[in-house]
């Protein structure tokens, strides 16, 4: 599959009509068409679903264009990191969940964009498995990572900072008026975990034999909108610490676990790869944020 193919077949998937994707590309309908055949021909099945006023993608189709759609942002960046020796220009591509890590980590970016303008920074949000995955992938340079992860697949560097679990709740709780929050406190209590915190049993150590009365009403990937649940219908969010909006305002409190419960902070990116001057700066930056 060709590149210049591949942009074709992401044109008509975008505008679900062969003569309005062949006047954006600047090509004949003929000559659009029979790409499209050929693409079909070499890949041995049907791409598109061809009706009287659009095309729609079968589920082969849908399967290229998510696949193509990431061969061609990995090209595309790839050709933006090629500079000259004297230019620190292209992009930055970063992963990562909710976590007090990320200010240093923001602070290091921020402060490469006001010294290199013409950098520029993507940020992808997502669970630990998302990021470890992108970054196999190559659509991620970094990926920062909460909890105890295996890294020897990777380069990484540890953030001082850690993570501190805890329980989110109204403000007007009984639990509320507690400094911190055991686990026979969360019996039969309505809880929310994140997906991730579920999935890699964090809290099994924590809570112990009390588990099994441990009420889990559902999951979340994003602190955001946990939040309004948890505003909404009173129940409790085991979360980060320094994730909530702190104003007056908010109806939402947080009280840390006991006994505590912390998870490292690292940032991760991959081993025998030649990164562009623009990652390679960003690693030197961090690094020297760790020993201020």
């Amino acid at each position: 599959m060709e590149l210049r193919v591949l942009r074709y077949f992401l044109a008509v998937a975008q505008e679900k009509n062969i003569t309005h994707a062949a006047e954006k590309l600047l090509v004949s309908q003929p000559t659009l068409s029979k790409q499209l055949s050929d693409l079909e021909a070499e890949l041995g099945t049907k791409l598109f679903i061809r009706g009287h006023k659009e095309i729609t993608l079968t589920s082969e189709g849908d399967y290229l264009r998510s696949r193509a759609e990431e061969i061609i942002d990995l090209t595309d960046k790839t050709f933006t990191n090629i500079q000259t020796d004297q230019v620190i220009s292209g992009e930055l591509t970063l992963g990562a969940g909710e976590s007090i890590g990320m200010k240093r980590i923001i602070n290091v970016i921020s402060g490469i964009t006001q010294d290199y303008p013409d950098v520029k920074i993507h940020l992808v949000s997502g669970n630990a498995d998302e990021m470890e995955s992108m970054l196999n992938r190559g659509t991620l340079d970094f990926a920062v990572l909460m909890g105890e992860r295996p890294l020897e697949n990777y380069h990484y560097l540890k953030i001082p900072e850690m993570d501190q679990w805890g329980i989110l709740m109204l403000k007007d709780n009984l639990l509320a008026q507690k400094e911190t929050i055991n686990p026979t406190d969360l019996i039969d209590k309505p809880l929310l975990l994140s997906a991730q915190a579920l999935q890699n049993h964090c809290f099994q150590d924590w809570w112990g034999n009390l588990g099994p009365q441990m009420n889990i009403i559902g999951t979340f990937t994003l602190v955001y909108n946990a939040e309004l649940l948890v505003e909404k219908n009173g129940s409790y969010m085991i979360t980060f610490n320094h994730l909530i909006n702190n104003s007056p305002t908010q109806n939402l409190i947080f009280r840390p676990l006991a006994p505590n419960l912390f998870e490292p902070i690292t940032v991760i990116w991959k081993k025998n790869t030649v990164q562009s001057k623009v990652n390679q700066l960003f690693i030197q930056r961090l690094k020297a944020s760790l020993d201020n």
